[in-house]
């Protein structure tokens, strides 16, 4: 009567843990090392928040002028969130026109930046 084993061998059990290894070497380096990517994202995060409220702001305004804030400059949005812009961050000055609409820039945290338009409105 013979007995059959079942099982792995020692070279299938140490190619799995080579390959393991492998993946491990290369992936752990990208999951420890966002915080770059976390900060581009959050700034451009900031920079839709400033984009929503200037489109939402400049139709409240043109509906009722006693509605919303007036906006001659790309800092003035800032004003705008609900909670004003967060701290770490930064609104390059900018003129704008009534009824013209230009691009600003938001400074985030580790020089991190991204463009919102921003609409002149009395």
């Amino acid at each position: 009567m013979k007995i059959k084993l079942h099982g792995f061998t020692i070279i299938e059990l140490v190619i799995v843990i080579t390959i393991l290894g492998i993946l491990a070497a290369v992936a752990v380096p990208k999951l420890f090392n966002i915080t770059p990517d976390a900060q581009t994202a959050a700034t451009k995060a900031v920079a839709g928040a400033l984009g929503s409220v200037n489109g939402e702001n400049y139709a409240a305004r043109t509906i009722n002028a006693t509605k919303g804030g007036a906006v001659a400059n790309c800092t003035d949005l800032g004003t705008l969130l609900q909670n004003g812009l967060p701290s770490g961050y930064t609104i390059v000055s900018g003129a704008v026109s009534v009824s013209n609409t230009i691009t600003c820039t938001v400074n985030g945290p580790s020089s991190t930046s991204a463009t919102f338009l921003a609409t002149g409105i009395p």
